[in-house]
């Protein structure tokens, strides 16, 4: 079967990749707008880049009537974000605060969230979260105009904030112990936990016994 996407209306070609394009990690994020009202809303289009400097990616995508949504609206506004990292136990208040509130709307309160005050950048983080990323935007990528079109936003990492309670006896963190909510395709959510995670050692070349890699062959 092939599909080309440009015979498809936009939410149809959403609806085709985000059950491939899977498990997605969850940036839930936090800003301010211009008068100081805080929102907070998921995001799972996000993924995390080099290290020098540290930066993440997310893309907020513009709705059926073509309109950015509040946390790219208050990103423009003020230059500065926070991603706070999504807990399984965070995922009902995470989904929730998803709904289209209006933007005079504190989503933190609205939906039970702590505020805790960041360091370096103006957007509250939420408390209940095991780790939360202060970020300041590097640069902003528009693709496409219209309904479902794209802004990626590439944010540097400030400050990293961790709770404790997540770290590993090395001192860095433990996904097990994060614990982290994850989306797939339609109405479904993952998580991450030390029952169904798997341990794959990084290979060399050659590779250990000296023995050539198999080789695969698919269909496709």
């Amino acid at each position: 079967m092939q599909i080309t996407l440009a015979d498809l209306e936009p939410v149809k070609r959403q609806a085709w990749l985000t059950p491939l394009i899977a498990p997605r990690p969850i940036a839930f994020v936090s800003t301010m707008d211009a008068a100081g009202v805080a929102n907070v809303a998921p995001f799972s289009f996000f993924a995390m880049g080099g290290g020098n400097p540290s930066s993440i990616a997310i893309c907020p995508i513009a709705d059926r009537d073509g309109n950015p949504k509040d946390t790219l609206r208050n990103i423009r506004a003020t230059g500065e974000f926070v991603v706070n990292i999504v807990s399984r136990e965070m995922a009902e208040a995470v989904n929730q605060a998803s709904a289209p509130y209006p933007p005079e709307v504190d989503e933190f309160e609205a939906v039970g969230l702590t505020k805790r005050p960041a360091t370096r950048v103006r957007p509250w983080r939420v408390g209940e979260s095991p780790a939360a990323l202060e970020c300041r935007v590097f640069q902003l990528v528009e693709h496409g105009t219209g309904p479902q079109s794209s802004t990626w936003v590439i944010g540097e990492v400030l400050v990293l904030h961790v709770d404790e309670r997540v770290l590993a006896d090395d001192g860095l963190p433990d996904t097990a112990k994060v614990h982290p909510a994850a989306r797939m395709g339609r109405q479904e959510w993952a998580h991450v936990d030390a029952t169904n995670m798997f341990v794959l050692v990084r290979p060399t070349v050659p590779p250990p016994g000296g023995a050539p890699p198999k080789r695969h062959t698919t269909g496709l």
